[in-house]
């Protein structure tokens, strides 16, 4: 493995110019002599800034009464999306974050919560330590002015028509596609580099990722890191729970790492949503906002900066809790959400993933994490440390039996390994098209 393994994580602020220099996106992963898996959406064209390098759009006819059409539905959507604020707040990225009322957001549009309240803190895992300081919630780039929401409300990166645009159809924003492929790097563009564990009942998982800026080589393309917490068969009833950092600019239209998180119980066809798009996920934290760019980020042989997220299962009430760092709770995804997730997940992973469009045949030069591979180690490599799972009675444990897999290992690999300092952990990434990766 690399060198320096378990030394101490600082925190290094960058500008942002340096932050703009990334992209990424999600999906599961499942080896590839086993399971079959959705692919993450596509990253396509972000129409709004940059159709002139799309040959599709140079050969579509403009029709304006179809144009007015789609802009009218946009709208609509947006009513719904964007709730009423109490207060808003202009982010340094360019954001707007609106301070919304905690029974006003998305979620209690669905119907098995409408009129209810959002639930009290669980019981956290047997193991967990939850002292924390207000200041770890300080690593977004909209909390930079000091601007807080206030008691009672909680933050919403509020959603553009431009947003909307740049989707490959607007009934689709904020989902990925509902089509299975077959799990190997030869059926689709999708790779990835993972940790993962499976054959027993899982109630939850814990990482701490480093967070960086990934190049991404074209719109189409994304970089991403991240955990899944995952049951079903891998078809149309596959549930997944998902949050980590991306950078999508078909989602967001920059090249910012942002904190995500995803779900779905029918395999992506109906269901489920990226971060507050939809009825679902309930945010309590008046402090965080779900799809905000990140700040800082780590850098090259330098300052590494990363971000711990716990997924458990509430023992009492059976809803799927997301907590940040140690102690400060962002919501929980309601158990009626799911089908085989409302019990137990069967599977758990970690790690990276890209897109490689592969335009003239030749891989692309997008990087997954730090851009370069496992071996170079701490300060260098992408990371994953203190690997857990919680068990069927609340604890956290170490994993029993962690495997690792890359899709592709000449343009991105995976070294997995084990100390005192750091338990469970491994170093991934790579720098896509290389002398190894034509």
């Amino acid at each position: 493995m690399g060198t320096g393994v378990g030394q101490e994580t600082t925190t290094t602020r960058t500008s942002h110019s340096n932050m703009a220099s990334c992209c990424s996106k999600i999906s599961p992963i499942i080896p590839i002599f086993v399971f079959f898996l959705l692919a993450s959406s596509p990253i396509r064209a972000a129409r709004s800034s940059s159709e002139t390098n799309n040959p599709h759009a140079k050969n579509q006819t403009f029709r304006p009464e179809q144009e007015l059409q789609k802009l009218k539905i946009v709208r609509e959507r947006l009513r719904k999306i964007n709730k009423p604020a109490l207060k808003t707040i202009q982010s340094p990225d360019g954001d707007i974050i609106d301070c919304v009322l905690l029974r006003h957001q998305p979620a209690f549009d669905h119907p098995q919560l409408k009129g209810k309240k959002p639930l009290a803190p669980p019981v956290r895992p047997n193991g967990h330590n939850t002292k924390t300081t207000m200041a770890a919630e300080d690593f977004q780039m909209w909390r930079m002015s000091g601007e807080t929401c206030p008691e009672g409300t909680i933050p919403i990166r509020r959603t553009t028509e431009q947003d909307m645009l740049r989707a490959n159809s607007v009934t689709s924003f904020g989902k990925k596609p509902a089509q299975v492929v077959r799990r190997d790097t030869t059926s689709n563009d999708h790779e990835h580099a993972i940790g993962y564990l499976s054959g027993d009942e899982y109630y939850g998982a814990k990482a701490s990722i480093n967070v960086w800026a990934p190049n991404v080589t074209n719109q189409y393309e994304f970089s991403l890191s991240q955990m899944w917490v995952i049951s079903g068969s891998f078809g149309d009833d596959l549930n997944t729970i998902e949050a980590g950092w991306q950078v999508s600019p078909e989602l967001y239209g920059d090249y910012y790492p942002r904190f995500f998180t995803y779900w779905t119980s029918d395999a992506y066809q109906a269901t489920g949503c990226y971060n507050l798009l939809c009825s679902g996920f309930v945010q309590t934290n008046n402090r965080i906002a779900i799809g905000a760019a990140i700040s800082p980020t780590s850098s090259y042989g330098v300052g590494q900066f990363d971000i711990s997220l716990l997924i458990w299962k509430d023992p009492k009430h059976g809803n799927w809790w997301l907590e940040f760092e140690s102690g400060i709770l962002v919501g929980y995804w309601p158990s009626f959400l799911f089908t085989h997730l409302s019990d137990h997940a069967s599977m758990v992973q970690f790690g990276g993933e890209v897109v490689n469009s592969s335009p003239g045949g030749s891989h692309t030069a997008t990087e997954m994490g730090s851009g370069h591979f496992a071996g170079e180690g701490f300060g260098k490599a992408s990371y994953f440390r203190n690997l857990q799972v919680v068990d069927w009675d609340n604890n956290l444990i170490p994993l029993p039996n962690l495997k690792v897999l890359a899709d592709n290992p000449d343009c991105y690999n995976i070294q997995g390994g084990i100390n005192a300092v750091w338990g469970n952990y491994f170093y991934y990434g790579g720098p896509g098209k290389s002398v190894k990766c034509p």
